[in-house]
C-alpha cells in the first residue's frame, strides 16, 4: 500500500473509531437518563397508588405506562436484563434522596418535565447527547 492510501486508511479508521466512541458515550448518557426517568415514574405511580384516591387512578396508570415506555426505549441501547438492574439501582438512589419522606416534590421538580420530553421524543434527546459527547 502506498503512503497516501495508508494515510487515508488510517485517518478513516480513526474517524470511525471516534464516531463509535461518541455514539457509545451518547447512548450511555441517554440510557442513564431513561433509567432515572423509569425509576421516577415507578416511584410516583406507586406513591399515587398507595394514596388509594380513585380520582388519581388515571394519573397513576399514565405514570406506570411512562415507566414501561422508558424501560422499553432504554432496552434498545442496553441489555434489557441490565436495564432492569439499573432501574432498581436508580430507584433506590431516588428513594434515598427522599430521606423517608413521602413528599415527591423534589423528584417532581427534577424529573417531571425532562422525563416527559425524553419519553415523548427520545430521538431529540439522543441527538442532544450525540452532539454533547463529540
Amino acid at each position: 500500500m502506498n503512503k497516501p492510501a495508508m494515510w487515508i486508511f488510517t485517518v478513516s479508521a480513526m474517524c470511525v473509531s471516534i464516531t463509535a466512541q461518541a455514539e457509545s458515550a451518547a447512548e450511555k448518557a441517554f440510557t442513564d437518563e431513561l433509567l432515572e426517568c423509569a425509576a421516577y415514574y415507578q416511584i410516583s405511580s406507586e406513591a399515587i397508588g398507595a394514596m388509594n384516591a380513585p380520582q388519581m387512578k388515571a394519573v397513576g396508570e399514565r405514570l406506570k405506562t411512562s415507566a414501561v415506555d422508558a424501560v422499553k426505549i432504554a432496552g434498545k441501547y442496553r441489555d434489557p436484563a441490565q436495564v432492569d438492574k439499573d432501574v432498581v439501582t436508580a430507584k433506590q438512589k431516588q428513594i434515598a434522596q427522599l430521606g423517608g419522606s413521602n413528599n415527591l416534590g423534589g423528584l417532581m421538580s427534577k424529573y417531571k418535565d425532562s422525563c416527559k420530553s425524553i419519553v415523548t421524543d427520545p430521538q431529540k434527546r439522543l441527538d442532544y447527547w450525540t452532539m454533547a459527547t463529540m
